[in-house]
């Protein structure tokens, strides 16, 4: 949960709080974190499940919603307008994204890797 709530604050501010980052950083920053997001909420619900499905569940999410942004019609698009549809589902399609997405989960599943070892190794 903590995890969840660092990435949403750290996101957020990366997209929000005009800290003079470049623009890549701003836009890709963000994406990253949104997919990271997305696995450590996915981690914290399966948490049976071994990192390696996690990183490949929480990767098929974000390209699906990627995917979503293809789909237009009133009501979705209605919401892509709204500051939570922005931040949820974003508005324009980008393989670029899909890309970045797959990083930052990997970059995520390694560091979930990490402190699982680090978990066991003070448990025992």
């Amino acid at each position: 949960m903590v995890l969840i709530v660092m990435t949403m604050i750290v996101g957020l501010a990366i997209r929000f709080a005009h800290l003079g980052l470049p623009a890549s950083i701003v836009k890709y920053g963000g994406s990253a974190l949104w997919a990271m997001m997305i696995y450590w909420i996915a981690s914290s619900i399966l948490t049976s499940w071994r990192v390696k499905y996690l990183a490949l569940f929480a990767g098929s999410m974000a390209t699906l919603v990627e995917f979503f942004k293809l789909y237009h019609a009133p009501s979705p698009d209605a919401f892509r307008r709204t500051l939570a549809g922005m931040l949820l589902l974003g508005r324009v399609f980008s393989f670029k994204d899909i890309a970045v997405y797959w990083i930052a989960i990997a970059i995520a599943a390694g560091l979930d890797l990490s402190l699982r070892r680090i978990h066991r190794m003070t448990r025992n």
